[in-house]
């Protein structure tokens, strides 16, 4: 079936369910839905998280006017997976983009008859934008533009995968320039890093005023703070925590800008704000990369630190105040969520692995336990969470652990409970098995 067609069978569901709910709990109306992506930023980087030295006002301020996630989780402790998974509901394998992130010599993407959360939203009347990091594809077929967004401003990939910034690291043979995007033009080569967090936020505010009387969607994925990291002079040498620390200040900054938009434009009660990361922290690069709190490891690992990550909801008069939330959520989720708020049935769509947890945002219901999968960076299956247990596999070396008692992964408990750790792996051969029959590709150039 054609993306054109499931998007009309979409589109009829849409006006059918909306014709039916008027009376729902969750209304007929149509929010504005802002959702802002940090790059790298760690479980333990935000005041709210309990970060010591690290200011965060205003994302501390979305948590206490809004809902904090404690267990929370990306599809993949890399770029390129999550974000796909963010914006088709899908784990990375079912869509083939899970075999780590795109580099500037890749050559595949997203695929085209993928239905992006841009594409359904734009399909309900939605203006459409994109200011940040793409890292679906950097060639025409894959930019946003072909993907459902209105307007695009931002890099294609990641902010090291540069001429300029490779060199600095001593690796003076890197081929590619970082191209800064406009449409489907390429601008300027190498831009200066330090523009980044502001820029991209005036580009939003701007954004944000201009269509406060229309319905619209603004995905706000920072490029910050991956490494290398950068501020604005605003922010430089500001943080207790260094230059990483004046880099999530800006990030702050920016989020503040947001909020203070939506006020200023009376519209803050019309629109859900979602605010999370990709990924974890990047240890290697010791006080320049962010922290993991109490969890174990970072990015590019399937331990906790890699793929449970800060997640805050903002909806004044719709999500109460104040709230903390221990379920286990998964950045796939927020696609069928802003569907059922939409009241748009996903029906006709391909099969998501996300959860409707619209009730659960709006109303405090209790979700049922399920079932996370944890994917490697390089495709294999290595780790899988159901209810407080959490097996891994990193080759020969089999472990479990209960994750609610066990926050760090300190304690190997497969001797103690074996049936449960046999079980359970079964389970994930089974599932990886059920994926490589289901999946559906990327797109591949030149074939």
């Amino acid at each position: 079936m054609s993306k054109t067609i499931q998007l009309i069978i979409l589109c009829s569901s849409f006006f059918i369910s909306a014709c039916s709910n008027q009376t729902d709990s969750q209304g007929s109306t149509q929010p504005n839905i802002i959702i802002i992506l940090a790059d790298d930023l760690g479980y333990g980087d935000l005041g709210c998280y309990g970060n010591p030295t690290i200011q965060t006002p205003n994302l501390d301020r979305m948590a206490q006017e809004g809902l904090k996630f404690t267990q929370f989780y990306t599809a993949s402790p890399v770029c390129t997976p999550t974000r796909s998974a963010l914006l088709t509901g899908c784990l990375p394998k079912r869509i083939g983009l899970h075999e780590h992130v795109l580099f500037p010599h890749t050559q595949h993407g997203i695929n085209q008859d993928e239905i992006l959360i841009s594409e359904l939203l734009k399909e309900q009347g939605y203006q459409t934008a994109i200011f940040g990091k793409w890292h679906l594809g950097h060639q025409y077929e894959f930019l946003p533009l072909q993907h459902g967004f209105d307007s695009y401003y931002g890099i294609p990939f990641s902010n090291d995968m540069s001429k300029k910034e490779q060199s600095i690291m001593g690796r003076e043979d890197y081929p590619y320039a970082l191209p800064l995007m406009e449409g489907n033009d390429t601008i300027e080569l190498d831009p200066d890093q330090t523009r980044f967090t502001k820029d991209l936020t005036e580009k939003a505010v701007a954004f944000i005023r201009a269509k406060a009387g229309e319905k619209f969607f603004l995905y706000l994925p920072h490029p910050m703070p991956h490494i290398p990291i950068y501020a604005s002079e605003t922010f430089r040498g500001t943080s207790k925590r260094g230059d990483y620390g004046d880099t999530v200040e800006e990030i702050d900054w920016s989020v503040g800008e947001i909020l203070t938009a939506l006020e200023e434009t009376n519209i803050s009660d019309n629109t859900l704000v979602i605010f999370t990361s990709d990924n974890g922290p990047w240890l290697s690069f010791k006080t320049r990369g962010g922290s993991a709190g109490p969890l174990r490891g970072g990015k590019q690992t399937t331990w906790e630190g890699g793929m449970r990550v800060p997640a805050l909801a903002w909806w004044p008069g719709h999500i109460q105040k104040n709230r903390v939330s221990d379920d286990v959520v998964t950045i796939m989720d927020i696609y069928p969520t802003i569907a059922s708020i939409l009241n748009i049935s996903l029906s006709g769509a391909p099969s998501i692995d996300g959860m409707d947890i619209s009730r659960h945002l709006l109303h405090g219901d209790p979700l049922s336990e399920r079932t996370v999968y944890y994917y490697h960076q390089s495709g294999p299956l290595e780790a899988m969470r159901k209810g407080p247990w959490k097996v891994s596999r990193r080759g020969d070396i089999l472990a479990l652990y209960n994750v609610e008692k066990d926050i760090s992964e300190k304690f190997d408990l497969s001797l103690d409970y074996p049936d449960l750790l046999e079980h359970m792996l079964q389970d994930m051969f089974r599932f990886d098995s059920l994926m490589d029959i289901e999946k559906r590709s990327a797109t591949y150039l030149n074939e």
